[in-house]
């Protein structure tokens, strides 16, 4: 089935979503942002920004609309909210998307389950690979780091193909990935690292080729979670991992990761997604020894969020 023309519903009104439909919009996509926090039922129209290196700007005017103002969503689904909420998100979006593929723009391990528990019939993960950063209620700041591959959870590689076509704009870039869980991974492992170690010294994202000491930290973090990945099938060098750590640090320098980000502004994170759930998967195969920095690190960003929320 050819959904190259189909309607484009991006869940989630966050910096990611708001990029997204900028692009997609300026493409010529039909696009409607579904806000994940409000649930009103009104639509609206609003126009979003998206600055990108040495001050490019790009505006487009975005339908937006709430769960409750959509009896049926037909086209593709890309959920592009906070991964803790994906069970609840499960059961209220199963009644209205039917067969529409669903396209997961979301960090961490096992985001895909209760989808796939609930009867989901088309589940495709796409693994990030830019930095997007809000500026105001309606402007973010974007930079893609490369282009972000897609690949198949449940569903087939022609309607992958289709997915990816409509997704791919010359700002933020979509490709098809066969080996999508290697890739999943890899990120994943990246993100338990930047995703505590940042927050807790409360610095920005090139912390780790700047300073050596933090990079050390990352190198103990990668050499534990690459044994649990191994442990699971999945082969990958800690040396690979440190490269793809180092040159996202790189080309994100100044920029905040997500969870610290989330922590400035009293919102709940990913971490149980990331560190705790690489601590989970270790507890399962009796190797929980072996993550112990990880867990630290985890335990020390959840209780920093907690903190935050409870500042509220």
């Amino acid at each position: 089935m050819n959904f190259y023309h189909k309607h484009l519903f991006i869940v989630g009104s966050g910096a990611i979503g708001k990029a997204l439909a900028v692009f997609l919009s300026q493409a010529g996509r039909k696009v409607t942002m579904i806000r994940g926090s409000v649930d009103d039922g009104r639509t609206t129209i609003r126009r979003f920004a998206v600055e990108m290196e040495k001050g490019v700007l790009h505006e487009a005017d975005v339908e937006v609309a709430t769960l409750n103002s959509l009896a049926e969503i037909d086209g593709i689904v890309v959920v592009a909210t906070k991964s803790f909420g994906n069970e609840k998100l499960a059961c209220t979006l199963k009644s209205k998307i039917g067969d529409s593929p669903l396209v997961l723009l979301q960090n961490g391990l096992g985001i895909e389950q209760p989808f796939l528990e609930h009867g989901y019939q088309h589940v495709y993960r796409c693994v990030l690979f830019v930095t997007s950063q809000s500026i105001d209620e309606v402007a973010v700041r974007f930079k893609p780091v490369a282009t972000c591959p897609v690949g198949i959870e449940h569903g087939d590689k022609e309607q992958l193909n289709n997915i990816v076509a409509h997704l791919n704009t010359p700002n933020f870039g979509f490709k098809r990935e066969v080996h999508i869980q290697h890739i999943v991974w890899k990120k994943a492992i990246i993100n338990c690292v930047f995703n505590s170690v940042c927050p807790l010294l409360e610095i920005d994202n090139g912390i780790f080729h700047r300073n050596p000491g933090a990079l050390k930290i990352a190198r103990r973090v990668i050499a534990e979670c690459t044994t649990i990945a191994h442990a699971k099938g999945i082969a990958m060098q800690p040396d690979d991992v440190e490269r793809g750590l180092v040159q996202i640090s790189r080309l994100s320098d100044g920029q905040a990761i997500s969870t610290l980000q989330d922590i400035w502004r009293n919102k709940r994170t990913e971490i149980e997604t990331l560190n705790a759930e690489i601590v989970r998967i270790a507890e399962q195969i009796h190797q929980q020894d072996a993550v112990r920095e990880t867990r630290l690190l985890g335990e020390l960003t959840k209780i920093k969020s907690e903190r935050a929320l409870k500042s509220t």
